[in-house]
């Protein structure tokens, strides 16, 4: 044994509790147990930046409250979905020969928000705001725009805490892109709270703020039904 350790039991809080009575004992009665060692529980602590850094690397892991969550990489659907987006969002708006140009827009960014990191799909910085791409493994600054492509694992998630945190960072514009039901729903931040300023289906033409100043369909997200 150690030099220093005691040879008596030690309560859940780390103090010594008294060895119990054994005349008490031999009456079937309980030992008394201190006011601390009652009340003292088990406390997990919160998940930390290091959790996503041991996280397996074929997962996206995310520390939403507190808790981790990891999801494995998302199905075709999904990620056909959000790099066909990438794709019609990034050459008007992310290039210099693009217009009207004026954002970095960045597939899967880890973002560090509070005690919280988040994984979006697509996320957009108005250049203005961030005139760099900063050298990092993650981002501290909110983006002006934020993607959530919903998938039966991750939809009560991005619909639930992961909207809050952004409402609560500031970030102005979010979209929801469903790619099985094939909708698309965006939202502006308005009072601290997302208001739906558009709502579009199947093959519409997309024009919604806060990429307004171009259209494209709808239908150019989804994959294609299966040949029979």
């Amino acid at each position: 044994m150690a030099s220093g350790s005691s040879d008596s039991p030690e309560a859940p809080d780390g103090s010594d509790a008294l060895p119990p009575d054994p005349q008490k004992v031999k009456a079937g009665k309980k030992p008394p147990t201190s006011q601390a060692a009652r009340k003292a529980r088990p406390v997990k602590k919160p998940a930390t930046y290091q959790d996503v850094l041991d996280a397996p690397p074929n997962m996206v892991a995310e520390v939403l409250g507190g808790a981790l969550y990891t999801f494995p990489r998302p199905a075709s659907p999904h990620g056909r979905a959000a790099s066909r987006l990438g794709v019609r969002l990034g050459g008007p708006f992310d290039s210099d020969q693009g217009d009207p140009g004026g954002w970095w827009i960045l597939d899967e960014p880890e973002l560090h928000m509070g005690d919280d990191i988040v994984v979006p799909d697509l996320a957009g910085w108005r250049r203005e705001h961030m005139p760099d791409i900063p050298d990092a493994a993650y981002f501290s600054q909110p983006p002006d725009w934020a993607c959530e492509v919903l998938s039966p694992s991750t939809r009560a998630l991005d619909e639930g805490a992961k909207k809050t945190i952004y409402a609560r960072e500031g970030v102005t514009h979010i979209w929801h892109v469903d790619p099985l039901a094939r909708w698309l729903a965006a939202y502006a931040l308005r009072g601290g709270r997302y208001a739906l300023i558009g709502k579009l289906a199947g093959d519409a033409p997309v024009s919604l703020p806060p990429f307004d100043a171009i259209e494209f369909r709808l239908d150019d997200l989804w994959l294609s039904p299966a040949k029979p």
